[in-house]
């Protein structure tokens, strides 16, 4: 029976913390800590950058082709090692002993008539992706160098450092001669906003009172009677400083262009009726018996069992079909076909733990 498992490349959300029960949140907190863009509807429009947001820039409209997989096969060699005789009635010799009512007699004293190899195969495929999306941002305006003028470059014009290949890392850079001063939106360009918690008022009603300005038969002292204190937030002042331009009144808006490196995984087991249990395989190692890595890596074509090459040549045009169109593929590697060995149906026993797993068939 063949088994195929295609891992996700999507990443899980994860929930920001939340203030715990009965504790005291400010409203005037915001999530994002800093300038926020204006509204699109307010920004210039930048020649190449028409459409801005999520959706990733299919490579193909700007820079370099995809790199193109060899015209044919590599020359490979494949040695499928086979477990010996004498491996094979160790193994179970051991296992024999290791049960209270079984007896190791007939295991060592059996005579193999028929020894019969049953492997399970590992294909493994990983694709190394860069993708680009671009939106607008901002920030405080304390007089910095405005970078607005000349031709902005196109996304996939813009040199960005490759990382570590096969490892998710995510980056983001301003694109040139796209910045612009603008009035901050938030607060009007006057670098103060209202207050949530007073509404502007200043003052909130007293926590130690409930507003009534009287504890009992006495005059509440905090707030003297009045039933209001000054508001903790803003200091009775009414207005806060504008958390989105930092009290600047301006911002500095620029493009910028997030790049996104992932390293898709595609893994295939290929189980030729051993009934070993696939869930265990990430517990032992087995055999490597093939690696390949380029820009673009041929399917292998050439593996003596053919679902092998079959799993291969599908992995290798899923990865083209679907990332072709909407990323960058810089590398791909086949860590390997690994093959995990076994003679006859397969012995629970310790000896898994070494790639090592089975029982004999003999008479």
């Amino acid at each position: 029976m063949d088994r195929t498992h295609l891992l996700s490349d999507q990443d899980e959300a994860h929930p920001g913390p939340s203030c715990p029960a009965g504790s005291y949140a400010d409203p005037n907190t915001v999530a994002k800590d800093g300038a926020t863009a204006p509204p699109a509807d307010m920004m210039p429009v930048v020649p190449g950058y028409e459409s801005l947001g999520p959706y990733v820039i299919p490579p193909s409209d700007f820079g370099p082709t995809q790199p193109q997989a060899p015209s044919r096969a590599p020359e490979r060699r494949f040695d499928i090692p086979a477990i010996t005789e004498e491996l094979a009635q160790e193994a179970f010799i051991k296992y024999a002993s290791s049960k209270c009512c079984y007896s190791s007699k007939p295991a060592k004293e059996m005579v193999f008539t028929d020894l019969q190899s049953l492997n399970t195969y590992r294909y493994r495929l990983e694709t190394f992706t860069e993708s680009r999306t671009t939106e607008w941002d901002s920030e405080p305006y304390n007089g910095q160098v405005v970078d607005g003028f000349g031709v902005a470059p196109g996304p996939w014009s813009i040199p960005v450092p490759i990382p570590s290949l096969f490892q998710d890392c995510q980056k983001a850079v301003r694109v040139p001669h796209t910045s612009t001063v603008k009035g901050c939106h938030s607060c009007l360009n006057l670098g103060r906003s209202a207050c949530r918690r007073c509404v502007n008022s200043g003052r909130t009603q007293c926590a130690f009172c409930g507003g009534m300005g009287r504890t009992a038969s006495n005059r509440c002292s905090p707030c003297h009677g009045s039933g209001m204190t000054r508001c903790h937030s803003c200091g009775g002042v009414g207005s806060i400083t504008c958390t989105t331009c930092k009290g600047q009144g301006k911002l500095l808006c620029f493009i910028k262009l997030k790049i996104t490196w992932k390293n898709n995984v595609y893994v295939a087991v290929i189980d030729k009726g051993s009934g070993f249990p696939v869930e265990l395989l990430d517990r032992i190692s087995g055999e490597k018996l093939l690696t390949d890595m380029a820009p673009m890596v041929y399917p292998v074509v050439s593996f003596p069992d053919s679902s092998v090459n079959a799993e291969s040549e599908s992995a290798v045009r899923e990865h083209q079909a679907q990332f072709a169109t909407t990323c960058r593929i810089l590398q791909q590697e086949e860590p390997g076909v690994c093959v995990y060995t076994q003679p006859g149906a397969w012995i629970p026993s310790e000896e898994v733990r070494e790639g090592v797993w089975g029982s004999v068939l003999c008479r």
